[in-house]
C-alpha cells in the first residue's frame, strides 16, 4: 500500500505517456521516428505542468531508473550469441572501427567544445552502440542528469532521421550489394527503428542483414557499461582526493583499488543471463517476440518519464555545441564503416 500511495500515479502516468507515444510513432510511415522520441519530447513538454505536482515525483524517478533497467535486462531476449557469429567476422570488424571513432572522435570533440564529459560519453554511445538504449544503459553507471540524457537521444536522433533518407539513395549511388548495404546501415544508423527504416528501404534482404548487425552492436553496450561505471569511479575518487588536498588533509586512505563489487552494474549479468537463455534455443519465438514488445514499452515509459523530470529552459542550457557533436560523431561513423568495408572488400 506505502508503495501504491508513493509511485502508482507516476508510473501509471508514465505508461499512458508511453501508450500515446507508441499510437502516434505508428502513424509515421516507415516508423521513421521511434515511440521512444516522442515520448521523450512529450514528457518535455508536459514537465512545466506536472512538476507542480510532487504526487507524481516518486514515481517518476522510479520509471526512470528502476523500470529502465529492467527494460534494458528484458532487451536480452532479442538478442543470441549465435547471432555474432552468424553475421560473421567481417562485421565485428567494422564495429571495432566504428566504436573507436565514437568514442575515440567523441571524446575528442568534447574537449574542442569544452563539454560535460557525461554528456559527450553519453552522445557517443547512442551513436556508436544503439541509440537511446545505449544512452540509457551507461547513464545509470556514470550518474548522469536526466537534461544530459534528454539532449544525448535528441543529438542522435535528427542524424537517424536523416539518415533514414539518405541511406537508401547512397547505397544505390554506389551500386552496393544487399550484404553491404545491410553492413553499412547496422553499423552506421544509431536507433533500431531507423536501421530497420533505413534497411528494409533497400530491400528485404538487406533490411534483415541490417538488423542482425544492429542486434549484434548491441551487445557491446556490456563491455562500455563496464568501462564506464569504472572510469566514473575513479574520477569520483579524484575529485575527493582534490577536495582532500585543498584543504591540507591526507588523502593516503583514498589511493586503492576501486570496489569493483561497488560500482558493478549488476543488471548486465542479468542481461546477459537473458542472451544465454535466448540463445539455447529453448525459448519459443512467439514468447521472446513478446517479452521483447514488452521490454521496448518500458523503454518508451521510462525515456516519457526521463522527459518528464527535464526542465527545458535547464536543457536549453547546454547550449547548441552538443547537437553539432552528434551531428560530427555520426557522420564519422558513417564515413568510417563505408571505408572499413571498401578496405575489407564488403563494397
Amino acid at each position: 500500500m506505502v508503495f501504491f500511495n508513493k509511485y502508482a500515479l507516476g508510473i501509471l502516468f508514465s505508461a499512458l505517456l508511453a501508450y500515446v507515444s507508441v499510437f502516434i510513432s505508428k502513424l509515421i510511415p516507415y516508423n521513421l521516428i521511434g515511440a521512444g522520441v516522442f515520448a521523450l519530447l512529450i514528457g518535455m513538454s508536459l514537465n512545466p505542468f506536472v512538476s507542480k505536482y510532487q504526487i507524481f515525483e516518486k514515481g517518476f524517478g522510479f520509471t526512470s531508473k528502476k523500470i529502465l533497467r529492467l527494460a534494458i535486462i528484458l532487451m536480452g531476449i532479442s538478442l543470441s550469441f549465435g547471432q555474432v557469429v552468424e553475421v560473421g567476422k567481417f562485421s565485428l570488424i567494422v564495429m571495432v572501427f566504428t566504436l573507436i571513432t565514437a568514442f575515440g572522435g567523441g571524446y575528442l570533440v568534447g574537449k574542442l567544445f569544452g563539454m560535460n564529459w557525461k554528456l559527450s560519453s553519453l552522445i557517443s554511445a547512442g551513436t556508436g552502440i544503439c541509440g537511446g538504449s545505449a544512452v540509457a544503459a551507461i547513464a545509470p553507471v556514470i550518474d548522469a542528469e536526466e537534461s544530459d540524457i534528454a539532449y544525448a537521444i535528441s543529438a542522435t536522433f535528427i542524424f537517424d532521421v536523416i539518415m533514414v533518407v539518405l541511406f537508401p539513395i547512397m547505397g544505390r549511388y554506389f551500386n552496393m550489394t544487399d550484404l553491404g548495404y545491410g553492413l553499412w546501415t547496422g553499423t552506421a544508423v544509431n536507433d533500431t527503428s531507423s536501421v530497420v527504416a533505413a534497411g528494409y528501404a533497400f530491400s528485404d534482404i538487406a533490411g534483415k542483414f541490417s538488423v542482425i548487425v544492429k542486434l549484434t552492436r548491441t551487445l557491446s553496450i556490456v563491455p562500455v557499461v563496464l568501462i564506464f561505471s569504472y572510469i566514473n569511479e575513479r574520477l569520483i575518487r579524484k575529485n575527493e582526493e582534490n577536495s582532500l588536498k585543498e584543504k591540507g588533509e591526507a588523502v593516503i586512505h583514498l589511493r586503492k583499488k576501486v570496489d569493483i563489487k561497488k560500482i558493478f552494474p549488476w543488471f548486465i549479468l542479468m542481461f546477459l543471463g537473458m542472451v544465454a537463455i535466448k540463445s539455447t534455443g529453448l525459448i519459443p519465438e512467439m514468447l521472446s517476440q513478446s517479452i521483447s514488445k514488452i521490454s521496448k514499452f518500458l523503454m518508451v515509459m521510462s525515456l516519457g518519464a526521463i522527459g518528464l523530470r527535464t526542465n527545458f529552459s535547464k536543457l536549453a542550457k547546454s547550449g547548441f555545441a552538443p547537437m553539432v557533436h552528434g551531428f560530427i560523431i555520426s557522420a564519422l561513423v558513417v564515413i568510417v564503416s563505408f571505408l572499413v568495408q571498401m578496405v575489407i572488400g564488403q563494397i
